[in-house]
């Protein structure tokens, strides 16, 4: 298979963006092939109930469905079905419960009697329908306590399609898509097919949001905000500097209260907690993949005082910094 996938231009100020992706922390990777022949409709995807299914102790997870071949849909109880053909995406970035079928009506089963439990030896082949015309598709489940998938950021829709235009990212998309099946032959998952998940739905959040329509409040929004877009990139760049309101406006080239006023209309908090917010990030992140020390931490994230970063970090995660980090090294050992 081939290496990273090519880089996806984003609008607006990439540069917010890619710090945001590149600090994504996603773990537990689970990986399926499924096998659905029509007629076949499944229900209980997602939601609390799924998650510990999948994950123990999760809450939501981050779900998506690589169609390989056929056609499908998904869609949230009562919404509208969104439809997905051969190398496109299905994402619900909020892991939020969902119903999945193929082309032709049929009555729905409950997800937990059609997909064992795990763990699992190697990665499962899923075969489930009527026997009629098939559709391959792989689905993944990851779990992340990243704020990019904090339903109430809207960074995303609750579920969404990505389709791949042709070139690089497709090629490298289609590659992919192609080495997983093969994969799901083999009686174990290789190092590289257990990190695969975690590429698909990266590269898969990058193509949405180079690629999804206006809205009007929520986080992307703001990157691509004319004034909020400088703003966030200066302070994901550099979220050690100690930034003031009037700094952070001089970056957007407005007022002080204009910038304000942005803020809190379109994310909803002002510029200081959207700043102690990502600094609160980058310190997570930190701790999580690095054996640098509280005090190292603390001034990377602009405080000169480790007590005075600890007791922020308290104040937002409910634990000190090297509790946290304590209790995140027992959950991924376990």
């Amino acid at each position: 298979m081939a290496g990273g996938p090519p880089v996806t231009e984003v609008a607006g100020h990439p540069e917010a963006l890619d710090q945001a992706l590149e600090r994504l922390r996603l773990e537990g990777a689970l990986f399926m092939r499924c096998e659905f022949s029509e007629s076949w409709t499944f229900e209980g995807g997602g939601g609390p109930q799924f998650a510990a299914m999948m994950h123990p102790g999760a809450e939501r997870l981050v779900l998506f469905h690589v169609i390989a071949s056929g056609r499908c849909w998904g869609a949230l109880p009562g919404g509208e079905r969104h439809w997905a053909s051969a190398g496109e995406v299905i994402v619900l970035p909020y892991g939020d419960e969902f119903t999945m079928g193929g082309v032709e009506a049929t009555t729905p089963v409950h997800i937990a009697s059609i997909v064992p439990p795990p763990p699992w030896t190697g990665m499962p082949v899923l075969r489930y329908g009527g026997g009629g015309d098939r559709t391959d598709v792989v689905c993944g489940c990851l779990y992340s306590e990243d704020p990019l998938f904090d339903p109430g950021r809207a960074a995303f829709p609750p579920v969404f399609v990505v389709r791949p235009a042709d070139g690089p990212a497709r090629s490298w998309f289609d590659a992919s898509i192609a080495y997983a099946l093969e994969e799901s032959s083999g009686k174990a998952p290789s190092r590289r097919s257990t990190k695969l998940p975690e590429l698909l739905i990266t590269e898969a959040l990058r193509m949405h949001l180079a690629t999804a329509p206006a809205a009007e409040r929520g986080w992307i929004v703001g990157l691509r905000d004319p004034l909020l877009g400088p703003a966030m990139a200066a302070i994901h760049v550099a979220p050690e500097r100690r930034w003031t309101v009037d700094e952070l406006a001089a970056e957007a080239g407005v007022s002080r209260s204009r910038l304000d006023a942005r803020f809190r209309e379109v994310l909803g908090r002002s510029p200081m907690r959207y700043l102690n917010e990502w600094r609160m990030h980058v310190a997570q992140d930190l701790l999580a993949t690095t054996d640098t020390t509280v005090a190292a931490i603390a001034r990377r994230v602009g405080y000169d005082a480790e007590e005075a970063f600890s007791r922020a970090f308290k104040r937002a995660h409910g634990r000190s910094p090297a509790l946290w980090r304590t209790a995140r090294a027992g959950r991924s050992a376990s």
